[in-house]
């Protein structure tokens, strides 16, 4: 049914043979169905296919942005029903039931479902990835966080926990039910808010949960004192760790099946004061985008990060603090050179996805596989191009910098401000000038800025002082169109959902390679680039901030002001 669609798609023009072979590529490396992937790359528009799907299926669509499941409706389909047919019940008009539904022309669907309910079903197409999301809200198979909570009390008793007790003395004879029901909740619920951490801190008579939602900490709930002991011990188990052990960190991984999807968790245990505090990231490969035309580029940086990353030899830096995306694009940067042609090896610390076709190797301090031995062993590897997690020291630089000076294409990071201080850093970690300057080919910096809500967006004036602080003067709001968001369902109340690049791209011209031989400073470099046409994260923020992608508190909070 799917290529029936894809076919039908095509042969009305509505998308490229070019974008369905890119799609079908997405779709190898992260899954997904063909539609799916098709709306992720960008090669047709949610609404588009949406009404294609309407006229194809003489249906009429429905948007399920803003859908809230009704529980008594919800009820009527049983869950591994509404996920086998992929769909969900909307809303009930007398003995008729309105359901959102991925094919309308199943009649076998529409047939067992109208058996089952009792109700006249009445069809609705509904695209695949909003009614996804609508499944994981109706039908998130835990139970709602609240309903767990409100049921905790009266399932589960356990004895407050005593640092010198015995763990299974704290464990013992309770029934571990409720804690397994409400740590998959608590997975759960972060997966469908697209959280990337989830944090569980231990106060003296408190216990926080708190989820990193596009990088900002928000609380979510606090699960009663007393179930602290239980909690930690059965995320400990759960990720194969040592739970006698509270006196030293551990670090360890889940993997586990949440909302239909595979979820690796690297689970990280400390102890404080008040008990060990533990944080899980979420690698969720659905949340990945490794489009390079996806991830923000303003048009002529984009074309200077493409050339360069397309030369077969010498170094791309990319640079920023951490969780700034530097592994989303270095790995965007590996998807768009990794062809059968060449031989491409990774040395990464952890692996956060797996990708096809390249060849990824875990660094392991605790057994002597460093970045730099990594890097040697490559070398014997007859490699095309190498990705170096991380530039730490003179080791790592100056063998990645003799990789590059001998015909291989090496990718790697640093954590500096901006993209001329890279310079400065190499040669202060003991590479010499010429060895930068000669095996350098750009130096990318960047950030992440969150994108105002599309679901509650709503235009605005920016203040006199906010221009003033911003530089942004009468020419440059010619055509501007500022916005910030309300707060909605959709996200979480923020007034934000997603996130989107900022980035300042210098390429190595001859001016600036003469520069970093006369150890020349970051502050020169920096304005030689700007006088050759570099966009700095400022100057690139302002751009999204005109177009009404972000806010200029955004701006404000990730960007530094350029005054040399």
């Amino acid at each position: 049914m799917q290529d029936d669609i894809i076919q039908k798609l095509v042969d009305a023009h509505l998308i490229e043979e070019s974008a369905l072979v890119k799609a079908v590529q997405q779709q190898k490396n992260l899954g997904g169905t063909l539609a799916g992937n098709l709306v992720k790359i960008g090669a047709i528009s949610e609404e588009a296919l949406l009404e294609f799907l309407s006229r194809l299926y003489n249906v009429p669509y429905i948007d399920l942005k803003s859908f809230e499941p009704d529980p008594s409706l919800t009820k009527l389909i049983p869950a591994d029903v509404a996920t086998k047919f992929m769909a969900v019940p909307v809303s009930r008009k007398g003995r008729r039931l309105v359901v959102a539904m991925a094919n309308p022309a199943n009649i076998f669907a529409i047939d067992d479902i109208k058996f089952i309910t009792g109700y006249e079903v009445e069809p609705r197409v509904a695209s695949e990835t909003m009614l996804k999301r609508a499944l994981d809200r109706a039908y998130d198979s835990s139970g709602t966080m609240a309903d767990v909570m409100k049921n905790m009390e009266d399932e589960l008793s356990v004895v407050e926990e005593d640092d010198s007790a015995d763990v299974d003395n704290g464990l013992a004879g309770m029934d571990e039910a409720p804690i397994v029901k409400l740590v998959n909740s608590l997975i759960a619920d972060a997966v469908r808010k697209g959280a990337s951490d989830i944090h569980i801190e231990p106060y003296e008579k408190s216990m926080r949960v708190r989820f990193r939602i596009d990088g900002v900490m928000q609380e979510m709930m606090s699960p009663p004192f007393k179930f602290k002991a239980a909690i930690i011990s059965r995320l400990k188990i759960m990720a194969e760790l040592d739970i006698a052990e509270r006196r030293v960190p551990q670090d360890g991984r889940i993997k586990i099946k949440v909302l239909n999807r595979t979820i690796d968790l690297r689970v990280s245990s400390l102890p404080t004061i008040f008990g060990e505090k533990i944080v899980m990231r979420i690698l969720d490969k659905a949340n990945l985008n490794i489009d390079l035309e996806k991830l923000g580029f303003e048009p002529a940086s984009m074309r200077e990060f493409v050339s360069a990353i397309a030369n077969p030899y010498g170094m791309v830096l990319v640079t920023g603090p951490t969780g700034s995306g530097k592994t989303t694009t270095l790995y965007s940067a590996l998807s768009r050179v990794n062809t059968p042609e060449v031989n491409v090896m990774t040395a990464e610390d952890p692996v956060e996805y797996n990708l096809d076709g390249i060849n990824q190797v875990l660094v392991n301090d605790d057994v002597g596989l460093s970045f730099a031995a990594a890097l040697k062993a490559f070398l014997r590897q007859d490699p095309n191009i190498i990705m170096v997690g991380e530039i730490r020291d003179i080791d790592t630089g100056s063998i990645a910098v003799k990789a590059a000076l001998t015909g291989h294409l090496v990718l790697s990071t640093l954590h500096t401000n901006d993209a001329p201080s890279a310079i400065g850093r190499m040669i202060d970690m003991g590479v010499e000038p010429f060895l930068v300057a000669s095996s350098v080919n750009l130096v990318l910096a960047q950030r992440l800025v969150r994108r105002v809500c599309n679901g509650c967006k709503h235009e605005i004036e920016l203040s006199e002082e906010v221009r003033r602080e911003l530089q942004l003067y009468d020419e440059q709001l010619a055509g501007a169109h500022f916005f910030e968001g309300a707060g909605c369902v959709e996200c979480n109340n923020t007034g934000y959902r997603g996130r989107q690049g900022v980035y300042e791209v210098m390429p190595m011209t001859n001016k600036i390679r003469e520069l970093v031989l006369e150890r020349a400073s970051a502050a020169e470099i920096k304005k030689t680039a700007i006088d050759e046409g570099m966009l700095t994260l400022r100057r690139d923020g302002l751009e999204k901030l005109r177009r009404g992608m972000t806010s200029a508190e955004e701006i404000l909070k990730e960007t530094a002001s350029d005054k040399l």
